[in-house]
């Protein structure tokens, strides 16, 4: 695996998704492995609600003492674009990558715990973004995962067959994620430089 530097002056938070992420996903690892991560979490990951993922959201990132990068997977994903729908102060935020995010496009049409999140806002992050979506995920069409990208002036950057890029598809290492994040990492690094200073 290739060794990701995250800039000394930048704090990645890292959103799983509904039930957390587990010890091998790729989430977790990337939290074991790299200095300036953070993993938000849930007081319940498994009876998800929307105001108590935003407000967890909102805390790490008011009580970082650097620009963060956002990593969300799948609901962190929602859940992003949540709090970026109700919070005004962005100053802070260095950029997002954003991968597998669920789409339905009704609560009724989502799984009961997580009908509290949806719709979900297609409303233009204030922020760059990259969106990670895979042609085969069982949640998001790719079709529709290229229209929310559009909607929320993310990047989209396509897994190939990929399924929801989680531990369940094969997705415990994810060395084109580590990669990516740390392409995107060195691009955002003199921009959180400029914001922190």
């Amino acid at each position: 695996m290739n060794r990701l530097a995250v800039p000394p002056r930048l704090t990645v938070l890292l959103l799983p998704g509904w039930r957390g992420s587990g010890p091998t996903h790729w989430q977790t690892r990337w939290l074991a492995q790299y200095p300036g991560s953070l993993r938000v979490d849930q007081r319940d990951w498994d009876n998800p609600r929307r105001d108590d993922w935003v407000k967890q959201i909102d805390h790490a990132v008011s009580r970082s003492d650097h620009p963060v990068f956002f990593v969300a997977h799948s609901l962190g994903c929602i859940a992003m674009a949540h709090w970026a729908n109700v919070t005004t102060d962005f100053s802070t935020v260095a950029g997002a990558l954003l991968v597998s995010p669920p789409w339905f496009s009704t609560p009724a049409a989502a799984p009961p715990p997580l009908r509290d999140f949806f719709p979900a806002p297609l409303t233009r992050l204030p922020f760059a973004s990259t969106m990670v979506a895979s042609e085969n995920d069982p949640y998001i069409s790719y079709p529709t995962a290229a229209r929310v990208a559009r909607a929320w002036g993310s990047e989209l950057v396509s897994a190939g067959k990929a399924g929801h890029i989680n531990v369940d598809s094969g997705h415990g290492d994810w060395p084109e994620g580590e990669r990516l994040l740390g392409e995107l990492l060195a691009a955002n690094a003199a921009d959180a430089a400029l914001i922190s200073a």
